[in-house]
């Protein structure tokens, strides 16, 4: 399974890499207000629960109120879990072109060439 990318790396430890997957898709790519406190009002409370709420907004502390699409990383992790390029593209509301295009990028470290002079 792909790496998260850093800017949804706190939303997969606070949610785990699936109700990730589905909390992007339902609030990505516009603000979303994460109460400290939840009163049951939020639809991110009332679609994921009271305690995904709570990890949600304490993971999102320290980033920009505007939920990423991560449409790239979400390809991969489709890609890897056996869904064809048809069935992402659907998924993702984005052509098959940009979802192979995706495919192609690689959030892994690439591994250090041991032949490499350290600048340090």
């Amino acid at each position: 399974m792909p790496t998260p990318p850093a800017h949804v790396a706190p939303f997969v430890r606070a949610l785990g890499v699936d109700t990730t997957i589905e909390f992007l898709l339902t609030f990505g790519g516009a603000e979303l207000y994460l109460p400290t406190m939840p009163q049951g009002r939020s639809m991110l409370e009332k679609k994921f629960g009271r305690d995904a709420a709570l990890a949600v907004s304490k993971a999102a502390e320290h980033l920009p109120k505007r939920i990423p699409t991560a449409k790239p990383w979400i390809a991969q992790v489709l890609k890897s879990k056996g869904y064809a390029v048809a069935e992402i593209a659907r998924k993702l509301h984005a052509s098959d072109v940009s979802v192979r295009g995706w495919l192609k990028l690689s959030y892994d470290p690439e591994p250090v060439d041991p032949r490499q002079i350290s600048l340090f």
